[in-house]
């Protein structure tokens, strides 16, 4: 068991504290307390995220307790809790949640004039959660992160619990579980169980969608915890009546950090950072918090993750062929078969079959959404095969791209700036079509452009029949050329590139193509980009689906977004937001020339 630092003893006096609130990406107005930097040489912010059922006012106490006064601490109450609005425990998605953060995060670096860099960020159970999956799906590149006794996986303690409330949530839609814990079990801290009693604004129950989404969100970022290279120190309380251990273990096990640590602090219950034996916690937590902001930040160069780094493994794994007679070989043998049988009757799989399930054909044919087939079974079939999570998910970054795309005409207008646009590698170009037609903001011109003649063809007839040919124009060109990228005229003010770079594992590629879009812009130039750091699906993908490319199998390598972002940054670009559907499979992000 750690011991406390004896020659530490918490400031006297409770840190001043102001009261706020920040606008989220719904223009939710969710509530925060501040805590400003009592020293004349403040080093930067610290964000305290709370447990589940609790609010800002339950982590107070850390503001003075961890004698940081070098630092201005921010808490939030999380939506549906606290004194923020919202059904109590309830979110719209855990991805909403998770997107409350990054707009906190933003809006205190914007308001207090802290780099992202210079922020760290100190989590709770469910709080650690979010903060664990946000710095997985955003990439934020902060100082440091504080985990205690994230909920990973929570022990409901009735068998098939979890199973049973997936069940319900299906025949009767959302419903609340109420929390059983009592606050004896939470800490020994005899004040802090006698609070926790009498708080009223301690929220019980929690609504049935979060709960099992909490469940997937830490089921994806524990396992692909090689993907978050932010320094990180992980507190296990020993004695946890509400957590299990395992996948806390494991998540460390897995994290790609080269600054990690790990306390297990026997005999804690759950509310770690709230124990009567606190200080041992806080010792440490201190500890880790002044040695991140006492040197220069280092994050990973993964510009040769292609190379060597463990997306490279994964997809040379999937890459490699299967004995024809094992178990798995004769396996996906069968599910090729069930394909190309699907093809006779589906219009979707035939169209798949035919062009590459990864071609500008078959995206097409998702974004359209309508099942065809030979007869009711075939109808069926088709829309099964629609209903596909990673083509849900590609039907949300249409979206989240549509929104984006807005956003970006309208921040270019605000400015007075000319608003050309291009796309690199349209497909068919719906989906940016779409957009310009829905659009507040009419583009002074868009250039669309894409390799495959199939894909200009019927781009070109597509805008004939929705009347845009008097500015949108479809052209052939190779997006990987980047000399002639740089020699677009008129140079683009508005770029995108959607569902391109996931298809090509090679960074060199994505540099060219990045440096010849940023070569081509000015200043202020805005770049709207996608990623697909992670799918359920990968191994099916390889094993079973073919590419456009000569009908081999398509195999892909996925990028981290931090990978992807630092690819972006290096052509000279800044990245300003981002979008992620509730899977965590694809992102969209806007980024400014610099």
């Amino acid at each position: 068991m750690l011991e406390a630092a004896d020659s530490w003893q918490p400031s006297p006096s409770v840190r001043p504290m102001r009261e706020s609130e920040f606008v989220s990406h719904d223009g939710t107005r969710l509530f925060y307390r501040t805590w400003p930097a009592t020293s004349a040489a403040p080093k930067g912010a610290i964000i305290l995220l709370h447990r589940g059922h609790e609010h800002s006012g339950r982590v107070a106490h850390l503001a003075t307790e961890l004698g940081l006064d070098d630092f201005a601490f921010y808490a939030w109450d999380a939506r549906g809790h606290g004194r923020s609005p919202g059904e109590r425990g309830y979110s719209p998605s855990f991805a909403a949640s998770v997107r409350d953060l990054d707009c906190f995060v933003r809006h205190v670096s914007e308001t207090s004039g802290t780099a992202i860099e210079n922020i760290a960020v100190i989590a709770q159970s469910v709080g650690a959660v979010l903060a664990t999956t946000w710095v997985h799906d955003y990439a934020p590149q902060i100082r440091g992160l504080v985990l205690a006794s994230p909920a990973f996986s929570v022990k409901l303690y009735v068998p098939f619990a979890r199973e049973g409330i997936a069940l319900w949530e299906k025949l009767k839609g959302k419903f609340f579980v109420n929390s059983y814990v009592k606050a004896r079990f939470l800490t020994h801290d005899p004040e802090r169980i006698a609070s926790f009693e009498a708080d009223p604004l301690i929220t019980r129950p929690i609504a049935s969608n979060i709960l099992l989404q909490l469940y997937e969100a830490a089921a994806r970022v524990v396992e692909d915890a090689r993907a978050i290279t932010v320094p990180t120190q992980l507190l296990i309380s020993g004695s946890d009546w509400v957590v299990r251990h395992a996948p806390q273990h494991r998540f460390y096990e897995n994290l790609g950090s080269c600054i990690k640590e790990r306390h297990v602090l026997a005999g804690f219950y759950h509310d770690t950072l709230g124990e009567k034996d606190r200080a041992i916690a806080l010792a440490e937590v201190r500890r880790f918090i002044d040695a991140r902001f006492s040197e220069p930040r280092a994050p990973a160069d993964l510009s040769a993750a292609h190379v060597q780094g463990y997306t490279k493994d994964e997809a040379d794994r999937l890459a490699s062929p299967l004995d024809a007679t094992s178990p798995r070989g004769i396996y996906w043998a069968l599910s090729r078969l069930n394909i190309r049988l699907g093809a006779l009757v589906s219009e979707g799989i035939k169209t798949g079959v035919k062009t590459g399930f990864d071609s500008g054909s078959t995206l097409d044919y998702v974004y359209e959404n309508q099942p065809r087939g030979l007869g009711p079974g075939g109808r069926l079939i088709d829309k099964v095969f629609l209903e596909a999570i990673g083509w849900r998910g590609i039907r949300q970054r249409k979206l989240h791209l549509q929104e984006l795309i807005e956003h970006g005409l309208q921040r270019l207008k605000a400015a007075s700036r000319s608003t050309h646009m291009l796309d690199i590698a349209a497909g068919h170009g719906r989906y940016v079509l779409d957009a310009i037609e829905a659009a507040g903001v009419r583009p002074d011109s868009a250039r669309l452009q894409d390799y495959s003649p199939i894909n200009v063809d019927a781009g070109r007839n597509s805008i004939a029949t929705r009347d845009l040919d008097d500015f949108v124009s479809f052209r052939q060109q190779d997006a990987f050329d980047g000399e002639g990228l740089a020699a677009i005229t008129p140079a683009p003010d508005l770029a995108i590139v959607s569902g391109l770079y996931e298809l090509f594992s090679d960074n060199r590629m994505i540099a060219t193509s990045l440096n010849g879009i940023a070569r081509a812009m000015q200043p202020g130039g805005l770049l709207i980009y996608t990623n697909q750091p992670w799918h359920p699906q990968l191994e099916m993908i390889a094993r079973a689906l073919t590419s456009h490319r000569g009908g081999q199998a398509w195999v892909m390598r996925r990028r981290t977004q931090e990978e992807m972002d630092q690819l972006v940054a290096a052509a000279g670009f800044r990245k300003l937001e981002q979008r992620i559907d509730q899977w965590g499979i694809f992102t969209v992000s806007l980024a400014e020339r610099i």
